[in-house]
């Protein structure tokens, strides 16, 4: 599996209770586009309240941001995200009212996060989200002609190389609890080994899109309930999501080499 919304289990304790309507991928889709606008609204929101930025001077750029509240922006984002997606966990029934709050919150995210890699590479933002939609679309077209297809061993690779890449963050997130930031800023840092790993790490998160293509329309040909179709695009979000930072952080290392 890919996202942890996306599991046998998961649907199979969807499916066992009543509802009305099945799930199909056009409505995943359409689902999906919805939250892909709604995220997109609070994130230029974000970018709007810091514009004033533009007329500044390069050095006094990240001051503003930070004096003007997005440190605020990005943790609430973060924790209303967080929280939205955790309930969705345990109450499927829900996402139809969760998945745009998440969404809207993973927007204010994206776009505080976003502004800082913009104050410290200009135009980096522009070239990770069009390289992001790039990789979208390569791997929905190969999955679409059966170029790429979810197979046991494809499955088994990506689910480990998956969960050894949430392994590597979370010794890194408890280093730093603890005082010990040599590894965050090895990764942080724009050495060969650091952007070979952020490349590696970026192809895993592309490769993880098959997966999720993979179980929304297997998803749908089992009948999962109607209102999966807002969690199941709430899963192919947090991919893009996560594949996005990972290309803004790949890109950030190579300009900072220059």
């Amino acid at each position: 599996m890919s996202s942890p919304l996306f599991s046998e289990k998961v649907f199979d304790s969807a499916r066992s209770t009543s509802y009305e309507g099945s799930m199909t991928v056009s409505g995943t889709i359409n689902k999906s586009i919805l939250l892909f606008a709604t995220l997109l609204i609070p994130a230029f929101w974000v970018w709007n309240k810091m514009s004033g930025v533009a007329d500044m001077a390069a050095e006094d750029r990240m001051s503003y941001a930070i004096n003007n509240g997005v440190q605020g922006y990005m943790f609430g984002g973060l924790i209303i995200g967080f929280i939205s997606i955790l309930i969705m966990m345990f109450k499927k029934s829900w996402s139809p009212y969760l998945a745009p709050i998440y969404a809207a919150a993973e927007g204010v995210l994206l776009g505080s996060i976003s502004l800082f890699f913009e104050l410290m590479y200009p135009g980096i933002v522009i070239q990770a989200v069009g390289i992001t939609l790039l990789i979208f679309a390569i791997m929905l077209m190969a999955y679409r002609s059966g170029l790429l297809r979810a197979t046991p061993m494809f499955t088994k690779v990506l689910m480990f190389a998956t969960m050894g890449v949430g392994a590597f963050y979370l010794i890194m997130m408890v280093m730093n609890l603890f005082g010990a930031h040599s590894l965050s800023n090895f990764y942080a840092g724009s050495s060969l080994l650091s952007i070979g790993i952020s490349a590696l790490v970026a192809g895993i998160a592309a490769f993880n899109l098959i997966m999720d293509f993979t179980f929304i329309e297997q998803q749908a040909e089992q009948g999962a309930p109607k209102y999966m179709e807002w969690f199941a695009s709430v899963g192919l979000l947090a991919t893009l999501i996560w594949l996005y930072l990972e290309i803004l952080r790949l890109l950030s290392k190579l300009q900072s080499r220059d």
